[in-house]
């Protein structure tokens, strides 16, 4: 049983949790929670049990996979959450490509440039997997999607949903209007409300920055711009807001067609 807050795993694990470089050279996330763990399935690398938790559910959920067993204080400064469920695991990470996102008959796709909040990110993930969408892709500059705080606000929809992010965003809008995706922009200058558009079986919504919105850039590359209808003095909604309205509003089309 690790005792020591010293101990090499322990520290690991902090670097883990803390540094978005560190997970990305090791390949490795740390997830939190028995639902968060157990959905990870063969990609699950580790566990680190609590002492607490080992005597209460022992490891036999856990299949062949390696565990550890943490003494509860040890355990508690390890966790990023305030009331730890008393299990943690290390995860490799998922690959996916442009292709596998782009390929198929029904192409659904979310176009995420510079998103830079993680609850956000997460939110707008687990919405995705909800309203059927296909693949998420991201600027590079947006948040890491395996930032703690996202990965908590997935619910587990970080193990379902395909991912990429892409170094030139603008190269990558152009490829996929070359795949015939249609990219409709959620923007303030849109000439139609969203629910005044036909969407077909290969579209693409673009959602920009939290406080800047889209790139002029980006904006212009989009077949279609299109507005959300505000009452009263609001001017724009909450990123994983406006991009849940479009998802659903998607969705709501495609199961009419069916």
């Amino acid at each position: 049983m690790i005792t020591s807050a010293a101990n090499g795993q322990i520290k690991e694990i902090e670097r883990l949790q803390k540094k978005s470089k560190h997970r990305q050279e090791t390949g490795v996330f740390p997830v939190e929670g028995r639902k968060m763990v157990l959905e990870a399935g063969d990609k699950l690398q580790k566990a680190y049990l609590s002492e607490s938790y080992y005597n209460t559910y022992g490891v036999k959920e856990l299949g062949s996979c390696e565990y550890e067993i943490v003494a509860d204080n040890i355990f508690k400064g390890m966790s990023e959450t305030m009331t730890p469920q008393g299990i943690l695991g290390l995860v490799r990470m998922p690959e996916y490509s442009l292709e596998e996102l782009t390929s198929g008959e029904r192409v659904q796709l979310l176009l995420l440039e510079n998103l830079r909040d993680p609850g956000n990110l997460g939110t707008i993930i687990r919405t995705a997997e909800g309203a059927g969408v296909t693949g998420v892709i991201l600027s590079r500059e947006s948040v890491d999607i395996f930032n703690p705080k996202v990965i908590r606000s997935t619910m587990g929809s970080i193990y379902r949903v395909p991912f990429i992010y892409v170094d030139d965003f603008g190269t990558t809008l152009e490829l996929l209007k070359k795949k015939e995706i249609i990219l409709y922009a959620a923007h303030l200058r849109g000439e139609h409300n969203y629910d005044e558009e036909s969407y077909g079986q290969k579209t693409g919504i673009l959602i920009g920055n939290e406080a800047k919105g889209l790139t002029e850039e980006s904006a212009a590359l989009a077949d279609r711009l299109v507005r959300i209808p505000m009452e009263g003095q609001v001017e724009s909604l909450n990123a994983a807001i406006a991009a849940a309205v479009f998802m659903y509003e998607i969705y709501r089309q495609r199961r009419g067609r069916k």
